[in-house]
């Protein structure tokens, strides 16, 4: 019984069998094709670190220059002069009416979408050189050029907008009373008298 327990167990040997043809002739093909770019990365191997360096070299002056040009530009947003949108106050009032027609149907989030967008369109035509076009509307809002009553509004308008695209939170009418007085202040401030 002893003898039974403790005999060494003979060491696992794996069933040999040969890859199948249609594998080893795709690895040969394969061989065959890349011999060449391997003898060549064999043989001229300093000329691909040189390849690579200078690649680097190039990404490093591309990513200087790119952070170069957007402190430039963030230098002359900074000095520019503090520009109020300018809205005719016959567009705002029409803008005003088409979202109050879309609210008036209960399509709160479309009106606040409408007023995002035509508020992006003033600052472009006010001011074309402080937006690109990816500039989202949180950058918009952090321009230091825009005036605070109008960034106060736009950011306003911006969050109801958040809210309903990203919370997916339907927004209720008084949202939109909130954006529309929001958009109203942004819209009309410099024609109320400069506010």
């Amino acid at each position: 019984m002893r003898d039974i327990q403790y005999a060494p167990v003979p060491p696992y040997q794996a069933p040999k069998s040969e890859p199948p043809e249609w594998l080893v002739a795709i690895l040969r093909f394969l061989a065959e094709l890349l011999a060449p770019l391997g003898r060549w990365l064999g043989a001229g191997w300093s000329a691909v670190e040189i390849g690579l360096i200078a690649l680097a070299v190039l990404g490093a002056l591309w990513i200087g220059w790119t952070l170069l040009q957007r402190w430039r530009l963030a230098r002359a947003m900074a000095a520019a002069p503090v520009v109020a949108p300018v809205i005719s106050r016959t567009a705002a009032l029409a803008l005003l009416e088409d979202a109050d027609a879309l609210a008036a149907q209960g399509r709160f989030d479309e009106a606040v979408h409408l007023l995002l967008q035509r508020s992006v369109h003033h600052i472009a035509a006010a001011r074309p050189d402080w937006l690109s076009p990816s500039s989202t509307a949180r950058e918009i809002g952090l321009i230091p050029g825009l005036p605070a009553a109008a960034r106060q509004a736009f950011v306003l308008i911006t969050r109801e907008v958040e809210r309903s695209l990203y919370a997916l939170r339907a927004l209720a009418a008084d949202d939109w009373h909130r954006a529309r007085t929001a958009y109203a202040a942004f819209a009309l401030q410099d024609l109320a008298g400069g506010r």
